[in-house]
């Protein structure tokens, strides 16, 4: 059996605040000898019009027919009660009606109509998306995430405390993120709920525990560590207390302070919903500002089975208010040209509409065509690519398939495409498919990549 089916949610291991901290501080003392990566491959690559990513994967598969790509004149058995798509503040672009602040945004991204791979199961679509390779074979392929890890991160220059690629909130369970690079290039799961206060993130917030309470217990084990006392120029006593220092200013210092909402003015908060996602969708924002080259806004609650319609009314208008202000925010701060949002899930979701018992208005997995959404980063608003048939069921013109969607997104991030990957087996393995891989691909999507 492959190694990708292995790889089930409670075997997978999480990045703890302690292996983040361990691997920024090997970095930076040059004791990352084991699968060091040069980078001066990436040196060929075409300019960046890009810095960061922000990905809002929608856990479980969004219907595309309800939110990016209506289907009003398919009829009730199709589109259901949502039949009233919306305009948008860009002529001839309308988009489901639960929408109305995104409709207000759409000069600001492009929606792709045709999406496509023509599998329907969970883990092997989101591997497919996620990597652009098909899944099954001998070699498990990093996510863009871990690649951008890779090429942005430590062994790169970045100097951030926080590790350059992070989950919020949950590991998405679904594939081994970091494939054959290995657990370094993991993202680091924050865990707990930024609408909480405090959002306790996993091994930087303990919560119960105030900040002069972890002063004092500092305080404490100094007193305590004699051997430290004795031996203060010990080579191995000074890394651990430069292991230390890192430690507390994630915990006191500046990391701590990027995940600390309460920082930002009500009104914003408000803006973005007080949702988990909304707060999550702040914290993105918080976290690019601050250097972070890839975050993973893991969404989940759209594998709709049963009782679609119900969760529609209930979860688009958290969706609307979160996706609509990040994408103001970013674009209010400067942030928005140098910062791809990218949204989409794994598959969409049957057009016709289940309404037989046990479903109740339920959709079930699509991957003949689905929709995703691009903003930023040298990606032009206002633009629509591709489009499905009069019910969504098949792609009707200029079928995008994942590998043209991750490959535009890599030339945005100047990542050349050629750029060989570290293989533990040795294994001729690159950044892209290469044309003996066999992958279907239709091309970048230059139509909406500024010039």
């Amino acid at each position: 059996m492959s190694a990708f089916y292995f790889n089930f949610e409670n075997q997978r291991p999480r990045i703890s605040r302690r292996e983040a901290i361990r691997r920024t501080l090997l970095a930076g003392s040059g004791l990352l000898l084991a699968n060091h990566i040069s980078f001066r491959a990436f040196a060929a690559a075409p300019a960046a019009r890009a810095k960061a990513v922000i990905q809002i994967w929608m856990w479980g598969g969004p219907s595309h027919t309800d939110i990016f790509d209506p289907k009003p004149d398919a009829g009730y058995d199709y589109c259901g009660p949502l039949k009233s798509p919306i305009e948008t503040n860009v002529s001839g672009i309308r988009i489901g009606e639960l929408l109305p602040l995104l409709a207000k945004q759409a000069d600001k991204y492009s929606i792709i109509r045709s999406m496509t791979h023509g599998n329907f199961g969970h883990e092997t679509a989101s591997y497919l998306v996620q990597t652009g390779r098909q899944p099954g074979g001998r070699t498990v392929f990093p996510c863009v995430g871990s690649v951008v890890s890779l090429a942005k991160g430590y062994d790169a220059g970045y100097k951030g405390l926080i590790p350059p690629y992070v989950v919020l909130t949950e590991p998405q369970g679904r594939f081994d993120e970091a494939g054959f690079l290995g657990a370094k290039y993991k993202p680091f799961a924050t865990g707990g709920d930024p609408s909480k206060t405090p959002f306790a993130v996993e091994g930087i917030i303990a919560p119960g525990i105030t900040d002069q309470r972890q002063k004092d217990r500092r305080e404490l084990l100094h007193h305590l560590d004699t051997l430290a006392q004795a031996l203060p120029e010990n080579p191995q006593v000074t890394e651990n207390r430069q292991a230390e220092n890192m430690a507390y200013d994630m915990i006191l210092g500046d990391g701590a302070k990027v995940f600390d909402l309460s920082q930002e003015k009500p009104e914003l908060r408000d803006r973005y919903g007080k949702s988990k996602f909304g707060q999550s969708c702040l914290v993105a924002r918080r976290l690019v500002e601050r250097g972070i080259p890839y975050v993973t806004i893991n969404y989940g609650g759209w594998d709709t089975h049963k009782n679609n319609f119900p969760a529609m009314q209930r979860q688009l208008p958290e969706m609307d208010k979160g996706f609509a202000t990040l994408l103001q925010d970013l674009g209010e701060r400067g942030l928005l040209d140098s910062t791809i949002v990218w949204w989409g899930g794994e598959f969409g979701r049957t057009p016709k509409v289940m309404w037989e018992e046990p479903w109740n208005g339920g959709r079930n997995h699509w991957g003949k065509v689905f929709s995703a959404v691009l903003a930023g980063g040298g990606f032009k608003g206002g633009q629509i690519v591709g489009s499905s048939d009069a019910k969504g069921e098949e792609v009707k013109d200029r079928p995008v398939y994942p590998v043209d969607l991750i490959g535009s997104i890599y030339a945005q991030l100047g990542i050349s495409p050629a750029t060989k990957l570290p293989n533990p087996d040795g294994l001729p393995t690159f950044v892209m498919p290469q044309p003996a891989d066999g992958i279907k691909s239709a091309g970048l999507l230059k139509e909406i990549m500024s010039a």
